[in-house]
């Protein structure tokens, strides 16, 4: 569900990167060109297998699959191949929505609470005022990423019901409508009016009414529903520096926000419809009118330097980006979730559409999209694969190095006794997030959360009051300090260790239980 854009790679095949760059071509690229792009990328981001589709004039032009579906099986990746789409699923939710609306069920600027009568945000206008198009275009006034902890990492047994709950709890980070900040939840909360007013499991309704009617039939709204296809990827992320095999997110429960696995071939169809205004062969999906909400700019985002494509505006619009690109407007999303990265693009104006599915956490499927649209536009001089591979390199060094300086200092505290540890034992409630507790294994601290099984391991002094918690499992990689309120250490707080990374712990309160 996350769309990060700074994943890294280490810095040793910066000079083979260089070294065996491609000629940057002039052209429209040809298919022997695309394959070379795929393959590039493919080996320098260290991605097990990858898909590419393209789209061009309403037609489905270039479709392919590149390397294994899993390290584990060496089974090839194809056209075929499903692999998780993650937030790309957005788009989906958003239109089914747009059904609704087409049928009269519902209009886009309907309240929230006219629909679930029990939703509540922290702030009380907000509550009374969000409208099912403020769930889509990330402008609640919720931090990026609030709440996430409640369905990530898997494994949580928070439901639907108690997320929407919950939010009641999660205090905005900015005003209401000021600000777009990315968000998953609301689109549960979108999920939820789709079953409420269509009587029908979320799931269901995506498969039998967007799906289906558009001959995706390798395709399913879920993880749960497609699992019996053997043509499926494995999740692939690098654990200790090693391109492994991990464990994918099965759990139903952000299937609005992230649960759909797809294929080139039928996402192509996907967005042959959009781009022909909603029209699927001899039957109009969805209205046109619909059609075009869906890409209409509904929340700005800043640009900074307009780069290549001399972009000067930027914006959300029901579950797609949309910016303008060297005069055009390009619609896109993208995706990430354990193991596996997507991004779509459209530009409309001159027929393009390129769809690109990974099977690890990289920023490949990026770099080419980027490049092969560079060929579309007629950009030359660029080399998508070394910027994004150096971008992602350079932040990783800065993540090694900040890490490295907090390990250095845990291991210089390990020999100094922590007098009265008990005093930071004890149970701690949050009021959305639940309780945590912190008991005494072996004379050292050890943490774990009610609600979420993943989330625990233990604790290494790191500073006065201050500890730094190592996830139990070697497949996250997100380690976080943990402040205990000064003096009676009756308060929990945690933060991400590397600014930006991780989790977002900052609307986190615990106080210890009596």
């Amino acid at each position: 569900m996350k769309s990060p854009r700074s994943l890294c790679f280490p810095f040793l095949l910066i000079a083979f990167l260089f070294s065996n760059a491609p000629s940057v071509f002039a052209q429209v690229p040809s298919k022997i060109q695309i394959d070379s792009i795929a393959q590039r990328g493919m080996r320098l981001f260290q991605v097990p297998g990858l898909a590419v589709g393209i789209i061009k004039d309403g037609k489905l032009i270039y479709s392919k699959g590149f390397g294994v579906r899993s390290l584990r099986t060496q089974q090839p990746v194809t056209s075929k191949t499903l692999f998780g789409i993650a937030s790309n699923t957005k788009a989906f939710t958003a239109a089914a929505l747009g059904l609704l609306v087409d049928e009269g069920k519902l209009q886009w600027d309907d309240k929230v609470i006219k629909y679930i009568p029990e939703f509540k945000l922290y702030d009380a206008y907000a509550t009374q005022e969000l409208t099912i198009r403020d769930l889509l275009c990330h402008r609640s006034g919720l931090a990026t990423g609030a709440g996430d902890l409640m369905h990530d990492p898997d494994s949580t047994d928070f439901t639907v019901k108690d997320i929407i709950y919950n939010l009641r709890f999660i205090k905005p980070a900015y005003s209401f409508r000021s600000k777009f900040a990315y968000d998953n939840n609301l689109y549960l909360v979108a999920g939820e009016i789709i079953a409420r007013v269509s009587k029908m499991r979320l799931e269901d309704f995506i498969e039998q009414r967007l799906l289906q009617p558009l001959q995706m039939n390798s395709s399913a709204a879920s993880y749960n529903d497609c699992k019996l296809n053997t043509n499926i990827i494995d999740a692939h992320n690098k654990v200790n520096d090693t391109m492994r095999v991990v464990t994918r997110y099965t759990s139903t429960k952000d299937d609005a926000a992230g649960g759909i696995y797809s294929n080139v071939e039928d996402l192509s169809k996907w967005a042959l419809m959009l781009m022909n205004s909603g029209r699927h062969g001899d039957k109009q999906l969805l209205s046109e009118q619909t059609a075009k909400q869906l890409w209409t700019p509904q929340t700005n985002i800043p640009v900074g330097n307009g780069g290549i494509y001399h972009t000067h505006f930027a914006a959300y619009g029901l579950g797609w980006f949309v910016l303008d690109v060297k005069g055009y407007k390009q619609i896109f999303h993208t995706g990430q979730d354990v193991g596996m990265v997507s991004e779509i693009s459209m530009i409309p104006e001159i027929g393009l559409g390129i769809i690109v599915l990974t099977n690890n956490e990289s920023n490949a499927a990026y770099a080419i999209a980027d490049q092969i649209t560079d060929g579309y536009l007629g950009v030359t001089g660029t080399d998508r694969c070394a910027e994004d591979l150096t971008r992602s390199q350079n932040n990783e060094k800065k993540t090694a190095e900040r890490k490295a300086e907090v390990w250095k200092q845990v291991h210089q505290e390990q020999g100094n006794k922590i007098s009265d540890i008990k005093k930071y034992t004890g149970n701690y409630h949050d009021k959305w997030f639940g309780n945590i507790s912190i008991t005494l294994r072996y004379n050292r601290l050890w943490f774990a959360s009610q609600r979420s099984s993943q989330f625990k391991g233990w604790l290494y002094p790191y500073q006065k009051d201050t500890f730094v918690f190592k996830w139990q499992n070697s497949e996250i990689d997100a380690d976080t300090f943990v402040l205990f309120g000064n003096g009676n250490k009756r308060t929990i707080t945690l933060q991400s260790i590397v600014a930006g990374g991780g989790y977002n712990f900052e609307s986190l309160l615990f106080e210890k239980l009596p």
